[in-house]
């Protein structure tokens, strides 16, 4: 049985621009070779780490937008960039992966909204606002001082808000969370967040988080690190807790799933790469989840949220 499966989050285009590697095949969680089965609408991140990056964020960000454009133009038989969801509609009524672009760490705009409007110009349609550290706009999870939003991460906010792009809360300290919650006039992502009450890590979502995002119609992609799921020994029946925690909070409108391909060690131990990414609604499946839910969870959620907020 084939499927369509929307991935929120991988760090691929990361990952193949600092080895030379090529989308089409590499050594890497994601290539289009692995994705030949079913149909696939995939955000590509480009992720910001201004601790180790060599080039300055804003220099970085462009460096993986490039390279990621160049991998478009190499496989364009096979893939195609959207803007829409018009576009993700036409790339897969022809048969092709559906890449919208992001960018991890709001570090990249370094201080200036007018770089905000660059990079919608550029096709980035959702933004994680940080990456774990306090960067112009506010705080992140590994912050030595949790001060939430600032004035220029508010003012980020409401033009994200105004141009149509995703404000995707992964990373975030909970003070900035929940600032941004009150801030946004539209629905917000957790692209990569998976449920403190399962798996008490720093990167997880509290429970009274969860009822936030789905009050404001949000989704949450389930990440399948399994420092985030659970333990070494994670399998899928792990992502399916997440899941489950989410669909038992009425959250069946505002769960999918964001991979983290690329930008982690540890997978689950029966999904080694997004070819065993099917596993998931299978898994569903054998349970007893009707077709029309593992619809949702698979693509339909986040297609709606991109269709809501992307003008």
């Amino acid at each position: 049985m084939t499927h369509t499966l929307f991935d929120a989050h991988c760090d691929t285009i990361s990952a193949i621009c600092d080895t030379r590697q090529e989308l089409f095949e590499n050594t890497c969680h994601i290539d289009l070779k692995k994705m030949s089965k079913n149909q696939h609408i995939q955000f590509f991140a480009s992720f910001i780490d201004a601790k180790n990056d060599s080039l300055s964020p804003f220099k970085r960000a462009n460096q993986l937008i490039n390279y990621y454009y160049k991998q478009i133009r190499k496989n364009s038989n096979l893939i195609s960039h959207c803007n829409s969801v018009f576009d993700i509609n036409t790339a897969l009524a022809q048969n092709k992966t559906a890449a919208l672009l992001s960018i991890e760490g709001g570090e990249a705009l370094e201080g200036k909204l007018e770089n905000l409007f660059y990079f919608f110009d550029r096709g980035v349609r959702m933004m994680t606002l940080c990456w774990n550290y306090q960067n112009e706009l506010c705080s992140g999870v590994d912050a030595p001082c949790d001060s939430g939003i600032t004035d220029f991460g508010f003012d980020v906010i409401r033009l994200m808000n105004k141009i149509g792009m995703l404000i995707d809360v992964s990373h975030m300290s909970e003070k900035s969370f929940w600032y941004t919650i009150g801030a946004t006039k539209a629905p917000v992502v957790a692209s990569h967040s998976n449920i403190f009450s399962l798996k008490s890590h720093k990167r997880n979502l509290r429970k009274e988080q969860i009822e936030a995002v789905i009050e404001n119609n949000g989704c949450i992609g389930i990440n399948l690190y399994t420092e985030f799921l659970g333990d070494k020994a994670c399998t899928t029946d792990d992502v399916l807790r997440h899941v489950e925690y989410i669909l038992e909070m009425g959250g069946e409108n505002n769960v999918g799933i964001g991979t983290d391909f690329d930008g982690m060690s540890s997978l689950p131990n029966d999904i080694s790469s997004i070819k065993e990414l099917e596993k998931i609604p299978e898994a569903m499946l054998k349970r007893g989840y009707d077709e029309a839910l593992v619809k949702k969870i698979t693509h339909t959620n986040f297609v709606r949220i991109v269709k809501d907020v992307v003008k």
